[in-house]
């Protein structure tokens, strides 16, 4: 079972944007409401620069694959697999996210999860 922490209410969220959440052990998470009211999220840290910023990143798509495109230099992340579509070598970690009675919970993925 995976332990989700309590973020926010849904709606409290803006579609097509993305805000940070810092969770219990520290993590920062990079939340995002798409424009279809799924959601994402990922390690708010980009890689390429180590500054916690992806949750200010551009949300869209490319070649149909949801993204976010970090604000400092510019790679795309999938949201459902934290893969840079620009970097094969470079990874995003993903968090599960759900919603329970209207509020928005994340948590980490189990290896099985990731596996999957």
């Amino acid at each position: 079972m995976i332990h989700v922490e309590p973020i926010c209410a849904f709606d409290r969220l803006v579609p097509g944007r993305g805000v940070a959440a810092l969770l219990a052990d520290g993590a920062q998470v990079a939340l995002f409401r798409l424009l279809d009211d799924s959601l994402h999220a990922v390690a708010n840290r980009d890689p390429f620069t180590g500054a916690n910023v992806l949750s200010r990143g551009l949300v869209g798509d490319r070649g149909g694959e949801p993204v976010v495109v970090s604000p400092l230099l510019k790679q795309a992340f999938s949201l459902t697999t934290g893969a840079c579509l620009d970097d094969p070598a470079v990874a995003l970690e993903v968090y599960a996210v759900e919603v329970r009675d209207g509020e928005i919970r994340v948590g980490a993925r189990t290896e099985a999860e990731v596996a999957a």
